[in-house]
C-alpha cells in the first residue's frame, strides 16, 4: 500500500495541484436569469481555496445545452467577461478552478430553449416532470441529432473550452456524466441510433471521444480533463455493456495525456445497483486508464485516505460537504466537526446556504 495521502502534493506532466482533495462541480444556482454570473460567486469560491482543485458548476457551452434556471454560461462574451473576475480572484486567493462544460440534451425542455424541442442521440423521454421557468411540466420527447449536426456539438465544446480559457481558468472539465448528452450517446438505453454514432460499443464511444479530442487538441491536453459516470443511473439511464464500453473510451482517452479523468461512483445504494454495473467504479477501470484518476461520490476522510492510498485514485473529490463547509480541507487535517449542508438552500439564491456556513476557528 502506498504512503501517499490526500494531503500531499499532486505534480504530473499536466497538473500540478497542492493536494489530493478537490471540490466537485455543484450546481449552485447563483448566476442571472439569462445565465451571466454574478459577484457572489467570486466570494464562493474563494472561501474553498484550500482545495487543491476547484470544478465549477456545470456551464453550458450553448443555448441548446440549458436544462436549469440561473446557472451561469460559457457561450457568450459577457458570460465570459463576467467570470473573469471571479477567476482573479479565486487565483489571487491561492487557488486553482477548472470550468466544467456541460449540455443537458434530453434533460431540458421547450420553455429553456425558445419553443424547441431538445436534442439527444434518439427520441426517448425521461419519463416525469422538469421544473421549468415557468412551472413543473412534462418532460417531452427530445429530437435525435442529425448526423451531420454532430460536429456542430462538438465545435459547441471547443468555443466553450476557448472561452474558459479566455476567461482566466486554469482548465476545463468536459461533463460526459450524469445522464447529460455525452452519456446519453454512451449509454444503450437512450442511444437507439443505426449510424456512426450508434449500436455497437465503438460507435456509442465515438462522441466522448470525438470531444475530448477536439477540446484538448484545440487548448492543449494539460488543460483538458473529463467526467464520467460508468455506473451512473440519474434521468434513468441505462447501459447494458457499462464495462465494455468504458474499458474502450479509457483506454483510448489515456491516449490523449489530459490533466486527469474522474469517475463518478454510484449515487444510489449499491444493492440496487443493475448486477451487471459495477458497484465500485475507481477499481473496476484503474488499469484502463494510464493518466491522473480522480474520483468523486459518497467519499468521506476514511474513504478517501484508502482509495488513494491503495492506488485506485490519485485526487478525491467532495460536493455536499464543499457546499457547508468551506474550509473542508482544514476540518479534515484538525479532525474537527463538520457542518451539515441545508438542503433547501442549495438552489435558492443568495448568500443563504452560499456564503455564510461557518469557518473553523482554531
Amino acid at each position: 500500500m502506498s504512503t501517499i495521502d490526500i494531503y500531499s502534493p499532486l505534480h504530473t506532466a499536466q497538473l500540478h495541484l497542492r493536494n489530493r482533495i478537490a471540490m466537485a462541480p455543484l450546481t449552485r444556482s447563483r448566476a442571472t436569469a439569462d445565465y451571466i454570473p454574478t459577484p457572489i460567486m467570486a466570494e464562493y469560491y474563494c472561501q474553498r481555496t484550500e482545495s487543491g482543485l476547484i470544478v465549477s458548476e456545470a456551464s453550458p457551452i450553448s443555448p441548446m445545452g440549458i436544462g436549469y434556471v440561473r446557472i451561469p454560461g460559457m457561450y457568450s462574451q459577457a458570460q465570459v467577461e463576467a467570470w473573469k473576475p471571479i477567476t482573479a480572484a479565486i487565483h489571487a486567493s491561492g487557488g486553482k478552478i477548472f470550468a466544467q462544460l456541460w449540455h443537458v440534451g434530453r434533460n431540458s425542455h421547450p420553455d429553456f430553449l425558445n419553443g424547441e424541442l431538445p436534442v439527444s442521440a434518439s427520441d426517448i423521454p425521461i419519463k416525469g416532470f422538469k421544473d421549468t421557468p415557468s412551472g413543473k411540466k412534462e418532460y417531452v420527447a427530445p429530437r435525435p441529432l442529425k448526423n451531420s449536426e454532430i460536429q456542430a456539438l462538438i465545435n459547441d465544446y471547443v468555443n466553450a473550452a476557448q472561452n474558459a480559457i479566455a476567461a482566466g481558468f486554469d482548465g476545463v472539465e468536459i461533463h460526459g456524466a450524469n445522464g447529460y448528452i455525452i452519456d446519453q450517446f454512451i449509454c444503450d438505453g437512450t442511444n437507439h441510433r443505426t449510424d456512426n454514432y450508434g449500436g455497437s460499443v465503438q460507435n456509442r464511444a465515438r462522441l466522448a471521444i470525438e470531444v475530448t479530442e477536439a477540446v484538448s487538441q484545440t487548448i492543449g491536453s494539460q488543460y483538458t480533463a473529463i467526467r464520467f459516470s460508468p455506473s451512473g443511473t440519474n434521468g434513468q439511464m441505462y447501459n447494458s455493456t457499462p464495462v465494455d464500453v468504458f474499458d474502450l473510451i479509457l483506454t483510448e482517452i489515456s491516449k490523449f495525456d489530459l490533466a486527469y479523468v474522474c469517475l463518478n461512483e454510484p449515487q444510489i445504494n449499491r444493492a440496487d445497483l443493475p448486477a451487471h454495473y459495477p458497484k465500485y467504479v475507481a477499481p473496476a477501470f484503474r488499469d484502463k486508464y494510464k493518466g491522473t484518476l480522480m474520483t468523486n461520490g459518497g467519499y468521506n476522510l476514511e474513504t478517501a485516505q484508502a482509495v488513494v492510498s491503495n492506488g485506485h485514485a490519485d485526487v478525491v473529490a467532495f460536493g455536499k460537504l464543499f457546499i457547508s463547509n468551506p474550509d473542508l480541507v482544514s476540518r479534515f487535517r484538525n479532525q474537527a466537526p463538520l457542518n451539515e449542508w441545508d438542503n433547501k438552500t442549495f438552489y435558492d439564491g443568495g448568500p443563504k446556504g452560499y456564503t455564510d456556513y461557518p469557518i473553523l476557528t482554531l
